[in-house]
């Protein structure tokens, strides 16, 4: 794969389906995305790789919901990383791109040397749909168990939605020649199609950590759940470089991989670091306190101040502008990821 090539496939999600196995997936390469999510905060290694590793199960989860507005998927732990938080907007236009945005909330002198995933204590994991107003959002939520956030993953769906689904996924720092060291991350989504999947109730107990179920629990029995066996034992043959793609196109890893199960391919979807956080939605958070209230946040300068978790913006506010008492206040409350108070942090 040449670099015109490379650049073409990076920050993308390309749907496809085996058209012998009835069984859909998702392949992404995430580069500059990466970069715009971690280049706003400090964090350390063990961190960052769980940031990346959210982002990656973010883009290919979300690419698989025909989304109006937001997916977003949490972690909370006790843990020394007490919370990673990832949002995933749908395009608005055919043809745009989607955007995310992520950031993790962490004890630093807690964080150990052990493998990331170590650093997240008893806690859960979740999946968060919003398809905006008119709607009822939906949740739903898995321990965290398994060895992975991409485990974990795997059986929210099982658990949750009773889909046989499976990740495989590669991220890390790239040492390419030529260019500095940065981000990527790589990984291929499987799930066996709902509508050729006629599964019985699902099992009591799981064979995960704690009974929990996972894809073997709920995957179909007879010739479907031949095909899917067969799919996973070719998926386990992937290489970890080909997920992060310096030199291999997705179509040409999908045909390495599945040739025999007659993949086919649909339009990929560009994605984009965004952040939907704005002044107007920080005085919308804002609305909802008196002047009292709105006093006790106003810093020695007379001003109040708010960052944005996501992206590092910050917002420097008249509070005689903000609040339930101001003559031009706004209605309405929305937090969006931001923090205000004396000093604007968290």
């Amino acid at each position: 794969m040449n670099f015109g090539e490379k650049i073409a496939w990076d920050d993308t999600v390309l749907p496809f389906q085996l058209d012998k196995s009835d069984i859909r997936g998702r392949v992404a390469r995430l580069d500059g995305v990466l970069g715009g999510i971690l280049q706003q905060h400090d964090y350390p290694p063990v961190v960052e790789a769980l940031v990346a590793e959210m982002a990656l199960l973010t883009a290919l989860i979300g690419q698989t919901i025909k989304l109006r507005w937001k997916l977003s998927l949490q972690v909370q732990s006790k843990g020394p990383v007490r919370m990673i938080a990832t949002d995933y907007y749908g395009p608005s236009e055919d043809g745009e791109p989607a955007r995310i945005r992520a950031y993790a909330s962490y004890d630093a002198d807690r964080l150990t040397e052990a493998d990331p995933f170590s650093q997240v204590g008893e806690g859960y994991f979740a999946i968060m749909i919003d398809q905006g107003k008119g709607t009822t959002p939906y949740q739903g939520i898995t321990p965290l168990a398994g060895g992975s956030l991409r485990a974990c993953a795997e059986a929210y769906f099982a658990q949750s939605e009773q889909i046989p689904t499976r990740f495989s996924l590669s991220f890390g720092r790239s040492r390419e020649a030529g260019s500095e060291e940065h981000w990527r991350a790589g990984g291929i989504m499987l799930q066996h199609m709902p509508k050729a999947s006629p599964f019985a109730a699902a099992p009591a107990g799981g064979s995960g950590d704690g009974g929990l179920l996972q894809p073997t629990d709920v995957a179909p029995d007879g010739p479907e759940g031949e095909n899917w066996n067969r799919a996973n034992v070719l998926l386990d043959t992937v290489d970890a470089l080909e997920l992060i793609g310096p030199s291999v196109a997705p179509t040409d890893l999908l045909l390495r991989l599945f040739h025999e199960e007659a993949p086919r391919v649909y339009d990929a979807q560009p994605v984009r670091f965004g952040c939907t956080c704005s002044e107007e939605r920080v005085r919308q958070s804002l609305s909802i306190y008196s002047a009292k209230d709105i006093a006790t946040m106003t810093t020695d300068d007379g001003r109040v101040t708010a960052d944005c978790q996501f992206c590092g913006a910050h917002y420097d506010m008249d509070p005689a502008t903000l609040g339930f008492d101001a003559a031009d206040g706004p209605d309405g409350a929305n937090t969006d990821g931001t923090n205000s108070g004396g000093d604007g942090t968290a």
